[in-house]
């Protein structure tokens, strides 16, 4: 098996199971076109998205990484109409794109998307929320793992993406970002009021993985 294989699975999950959408489409053309990097979600994974925040019943989502709002889009979706998600962005350009996938969505009023360093942005934002999503530099992801615990209601549900890097999770000695999930790893591992699992994936994004955790209290 290799990269190929996975991507041709991805592509035939996808059309046998996800309707086609020229809005979601279109954010990836745009961001393309702005060049954005195509570092977001694929379409399966943005529907499991999606289908997690209908299953924990979100009404308020927070997401740590907008990059052009493809994935924002799919989770609010998934809210009633009153709900709320919040996209935290670092880059103004990024978060430019964003906007304008969003505002074609219609959704420009139910996400907000707060310009500026994560972790600045972070203690300005008002929880709880049901659904926290994490998708952003992965050094800083133990920083983000106790904000989003934080912020999470019990019964709330964190999902960390990119978290097997390859397999460079494995190595003790990998680079920042492998060191940055593998100290995240040991944080949920030591915290009692949560309980998670990681899974590995491969797809169109290659080999990688995502963690899930659930807020006990």
């Amino acid at each position: 098996m290799d990269q190929d294989a996975f991507t041709a699975v991805d592509a035939y999950l996808v059309e046998a199971l996800i309707d086609r959408d020229e809005i979601l489409d279109q954010a990836l053309s745009d961001a393309r076109a702005a060049g954005l990097p195509m570092i977001n979600v694929a379409p399966n994974q943005g529907k499991l998205l999606a289908i997690l925040a209908e299953l924990v019943g979100a009404r308020r989502i927070l997401e740590i990484g907008t990059l052009a709002g493809y994935s924002a889009i799919w989770m609010a979706r998934a809210l009633p109409p009153d709900g709320q998600l919040v996209t935290l962005e670092y880059e103004p350009k990024h978060a430019e794109v964003a906007r304008r996938n969003i505002a074609r969505a219609g959704l420009a009023e139910r996400i907000e998307i707060r310009v500026g360093a994560a972790l600045e942005s972070l203690p300005h934002v008002r929880g709880p929320f049901d659904l926290v999503f994490i998708d952003a530099d992965k050094p800083s992801n133990p920083d983000y793992f106790e904000w989003a615990l934080k912020l999470s209601r019990p019964g709330g549900l964190i999902v960390v993406d990119n978290v097997v890097r390859g397999g460079g999770v494995a190595n003790p000695k990998g680079d920042a970002s492998a060191r940055g999930t593998r100290r995240m790893f040991e944080i949920i591992a030591a915290e009692p009021r949560v309980t998670a699992t990681a899974v590995q994936t491969v797809g169109s994004k290659g080999w990688d993985g995502f963690c899930l955790v659930r807020v006990l209290r």
